[in-house]
């Protein structure tokens, strides 16, 4: 729930890049107390790594959004939202961060930091698999659902989460394919979405090769409902691609096994997050499909709100 700030509430910093927010966010979803979005907007100062406590990365008129009452309990994610927690906790409030902050990792009272960023223990960290995100228990529970024509599928579905090079212009469309490909024998159903970065090329290449498959084709940016939070309410099995971390996360909110296809050559912090995960038992490569050792849901943004709420809120 989101509203009006008040005298002890919980603000949720909101970074423009929805990935980012979402760490935050699901957070504070899973805290069971009302809670404000202050959505951010950056000015020219924002891309300094500023090194105290300010507001000087802000548009000017988030800075004149943020007024008193100020809140007893901060919640942020990103390097750019870390100078205004810490100019926020100048005034009271706690405040919890994901994200490696930049500068300042000793001025928050608790930072969020996946394992593959290797941050050196301290009292105020707190490591996670992956990032915390917005696809809760809850919220599969209210997509499948939803979304209960996609469980009429013929099974097994394979839900296949389309990512792409984070600079690029776009996924190659025969890399798109080659999954592709790897995934269809044996699929009942394919639950396919593009993302942002995935590109039209590919997802043109989808869109050819899944005509006459049973199942659904959701490619970015098109109009009406987006089913991703169904597909993977749905999914007997889940592929994504290996460069996105809030795709790879949310994927292991399901009980369905997760095939991860890709690699990021250059891209320590990805192999790194692949390495915990597959230590983990929570991910197997795309070599392996179909074949999967069973594994339970992650659930790492409720464990974080817990220790959020013992530690700051009763």
């Amino acid at each position: 729930m989101s509203g009006a700030g008040e005298a002890g509430g919980v603000w949720v910093l909101a970074d423009p890049r929805a990935g980012t927010a979402a760490q935050a966010q699901g957070i504070a979803e899973r805290l069971d107390v009302p809670f404000r979005v202050v959505p951010l907007e950056w000015g020219p100062l924002a891309a300094l790594p500023l090194a105290w406590p300010s507001l000087a990365g802000l548009s000017a008129a988030v800075r004149a959004a943020l007024t008193p009452p100020w809140p007893r309990l901060v919640i942020s994610a990103g390097r750019r939202a870390a100078p205004v927690s810490r100019w926020l906790r100048r005034r009271g409030a706690r405040t919890v961060h994901c994200m490696r902050p930049g500068v300042g990792a000793a001025d928050f009272d608790l930072l969020v930091i996946g394992r593959h960023d290797g941050a050196r223990p301290a009292a105020n960290v707190m490591p996670v698999l992956g990032a915390t995100h917005r696809v809760s228990p809850a919220a599969l529970a209210r997509a499948r659902e939803e979304w209960a024509s996609l469980g009429a599928l013929p099974g097994p579905r394979v839900a296949l989460l389309l990512g792409g090079p984070v600079r690029s212009a776009g996924m190659d469309p025969a890399a798109a394919l080659a999954v592709l490909d790897r995934v269809l024998p044996g699929a009942g159903s394919v639950l396919a979405t593009t993302s942002r970065r995935t590109g039209e090329a590919a997802g043109a290449a989808l869109a050819a090769r899944l005509s006459g498959v049973p199942g659904v084709l959701h490619r970015w940016g098109e109009a009406g409902p987006n089913p991703y939070a169904g597909f993977l309410a749905q999914a007997d099995r889940v592929v994504v691609t290996a460069d996105s971390v809030s795709m790879l996360s949310e994927a292991l909110a399901t009980a369905a096994p997760v095939f991860v296809a890709g690699e990021l050559p250059g891209a320590p912090r990805h192999r790194a997050l692949l390495a915990a995960l597959e230590g983990a038992g929570q991910v197997v490569p795309l070599d392996r499909y179909p074949a999967a050792p069973p594994r339970a849901p992650l659930d790492e943004s409720g464990r974080v709100a817990e220790a959020v709420r013992a530690r700051f809120l009763v």
